[in-house]
């Protein structure tokens, strides 16, 4: 599903126009959107969490050449989603295991 996609579902369930639906699309996107840009976590119950997480600076490999390059630290948005989201996912048969990070040697 795409943001079309959902535009559509929500114009047809709740009888509103396309335009009202998108408006208010991009309402919540944008309102997530400034939350995480000034550092606050969202947390939208049943669903789960948008917040932004500091990645520290490390070493890579360049795929081509083998070389070790330096990748900066950097500020990303982190979703985690809400327990009830994952048993239902789990439910419709979506392999939800998480996986265990690798610990430096």
């Amino acid at each position: 599903m795409n943001k079309n996609d959902l535009v559509e579902s929500l114009a047809e369930e709740f009888q509103v126009t396309k335009s009202y639906a998108r408006d208010l699309i991009d309402s919540v996107f944008q309102k997530i959107t400034e939350a995480a840009n000034q550092g606050e976590e969202v947390a939208i119950f049943g669903f789960g969490r948008f917040k932004v997480v500091e990645r520290g600076a490390r070493e890579g490999r360049n795929p081509r050449t083998g070389e070790a390059v330096k990748i900066a630290a950097k500020r990303v948005l982190k979703f985690n989603a809400a327990k009830a989201t994952k048993a239902k996912a789990k439910k419709e048969g979506f392999n939800t295991k998480n996986r265990g990070r690798r610990k430096a040697a």
